[in-house]
């Protein structure tokens, strides 16, 4: 079976046993993976700026391993259908995440783990919507890390920079996973996955709250081919839009805070 496989925006994590990561060897391609699957998505009452929003879009994600590049990401189409009812219609239609890491025990050489931790590496986080300038910049340090029941989790640590803003604005801790839990003897399984996006230390010139976060739960079957799921997204003052207070877009007030749904099919090339 092919490596198990994230939805919606969440790294690849593996449900095997895992080893830290030894390039002692020299060999910094042993490690060497890539993927490709198509998501049509629903979300259903999503939390943002202004009132919340249901629609349906389609999703290209990606990612894999080559030397000591570690790499994820995925591009958004809102509203396929064209319909004119549509929370995203007349909006922009894009929206596009790449967050490429890069290996420190590959770049050394070394087995550089320590306790939990598998592999050290330089992470970013660029995220580009809206007009041109609409743009989100992360770097800063992230990890692989063995954690109880969960097995593989990535952990990172990132300073935001707002390009539309040219100023630094606040940190974002996040954290991800991808548990199987239950298998059938024709291969499939059904998995736990999701995510948690922690903002703090935003400034008050830029953002209504300091802070906001989003965690998604998702409950997924997975075949090598085909995976269908459904995914509970906990939201809290998002992306430092706080929750009850008029939106920085218009006259209405912020549904920040709550709770959306989302469903999808995925095809994996």
């Amino acid at each position: 079976m092919r490596k198990s496989l994230l939805a919606l925006g969440v790294v690849t994590a593996m449900s095997s046993p895992v080893m830290a990561a030894d390039y002692s060897d020299g060999d910094i391609h042993k490690n060497d993976y890539k993927w490709l699957q198509f998501n049509l998505m629903g979300a259903f009452n999503e939390k943002g700026p202004g009132s919340d929003s249901t629609h349906d879009y389609l999703e290209m994600e990606f990612g894999g391993r080559s030397g000591i590049f570690d790499l994820y990401g995925y591009v958004d189409y809102f509203n396929i259908t064209g319909d004119s009812d549509s929370d995203k219609s007349g909006s922009d239609k894009l929206f596009m995440k790449f967050a490429p890491r890069m290996s420190l025990d590959a770049l050394a050489g070394k087995d550089l783990s320590f306790g939990p931790v598998q592999e050290v590496y330089i992470a970013s986080e660029n995220i580009f919507y809206g007009g041109a300038t609409e743009a989100q910049y992360k770097i800063g340090v992230g990890s692989d890390v063995i954690a109880p029941w969960f097995g593989k989790m990535g952990l990172n640590l990132y300073a935001n920079y707002d390009n539309s803003k040219k100023d630094w604005n606040g940190y974002q801790l996040s954290t991800n996973w991808f548990k199987p839990f239950y298998h059938f003897e024709n291969g499939s399984f059904i998995s736990y996955q999701g995510y948690l996006d922690f903002q703090f230390g935003m400034k008050d010139e830029y953002s209504q709250s300091s802070t906001g976060s989003a965690m998604f739960n998702g409950i997924y079957w997975h075949s090598d081919r085909f995976a269908v799921g459904y995914g509970l997204k906990l939201f809290k003052d998002v992306y430092g839009f706080e929750d009850g207070v008029k939106s920085p877009f218009g006259n209405e007030e912020n549904e920040s805070s709550g709770v959306g749904h989302y469903v999808s099919v995925t095809y994996k090339f």
